[in-house]
């Protein structure tokens, strides 16, 4: 295969990549709606407050950060941004990250009912956590940055959400797939999680973060997407490797991700 072949065949796999959960979540719109409907009802049925813990789980668990680092610890910041500003600006965005990749860990199995013995259009299954996050944290990040920033700042704050899942878009189908042959990742993903978000500057800043440790912020993509994030809601400095780092680590991804989803979407059935 020459090189030009090899070009041309990834550029076609990263479009793919991009449109085709896209094309297929546009074209099976009322069945996600569906399904969306369904995990909500299932989530929070028989409770007294009904759909609104969705939006009081990530509420408490703000609340939760904050009582620790603002009032008992009594954490500041040097600069004219006060910490609780910074964190909660922070915070959200990772939290979203944290629901939508550990859902789609687990995508393929919760859903495995539906499609086990029917036919069902399992690629938009990864795009699921995806969507159903975005709905929800964008109600909580235009409440949030309203009340801390002012309403100018909320269509920032809308426009970040959206970016940040389209760059969730390429690890949703990935770690979908590979969880479902690699189990053990399911186990080893919580401890992950936890370690990076102590690797990324939202309980910090980024010159906190001794100078024999800056290369962690070099090699962890939070990192650089924390940096965009606070850069564009509260003006805070940035650089264009926070832009490149991610956007070549998407590029990178997307259109493995998808090849390899397409791949073994046939043997999926097999692996329940």
């Amino acid at each position: 295969m020459t090189v030009f072949n090899f070009l041309k065949r990834y550029f076609l796999a990263t479009y793919a990549g991009l449109f085709g959960p896209f094309k297929a979540a546009y074209e099976h719109r009322h069945l996600l709606f569906l399904l969306i409907k369904r995990d909500i009802t299932t989530r929070t049925s028989g409770t007294l407050f009904g759909d609104a813990w969705l939006l009081f789980q990530p509420a408490l668990q703000i609340v939760g950060f904050w009582f620790l680092l603002d009032i008992v610890l009594k954490i500041k910041f040097p600069g004219r941004v006060p910490f609780v500003d910074y964190f909660l600006i922070g915070m959200l965005p990772w939290l979203l990250i944290a629901d939508v990749l550990s859902r789609s860990l687990t995508v393929l199995t919760e859903f495995g009912s539906l499609y086990r013995r029917a036919i069902f259009p399992i690629i938009i299954l990864p795009f699921l956590p995806l969507l159903l996050s975005v709905i929800l944290y964008i109600t909580v990040m235009v409440i949030t940055v309203g009340v801390l920033q002012g309403p100018s700042a909320i269509p920032m704050a809308i426009l970040t959400v959206i970016l940040l899942a389209i760059w969730l878009l390429p690890l949703c189908y990935l770690l979908a797939i590979i969880s479902l042959f690699l189990k053990d990742i399911g186990q080893f993903f919580p401890f992950l999680i936890t370690i990076t978000l102590y690797l990324t500057p939202i309980l910090y800043m980024p010159s906190q973060m001794p100078e024999q440790m800056q290369w962690v912020l070099i090699l962890n993509p939070a990192a650089d997407l924390m940096a965009l994030i606070h850069a564009a809601i509260q003006g805070t400095p940035w650089d264009y490797g926070n832009v490149l780092r991610p956007v070549g680590l998407w590029l990178l991804l997307l259109g493995p991700a998808w090849v390899l989803f397409h791949r073994a979407e046939p043997h999926i059935r097999e692996m329940l």
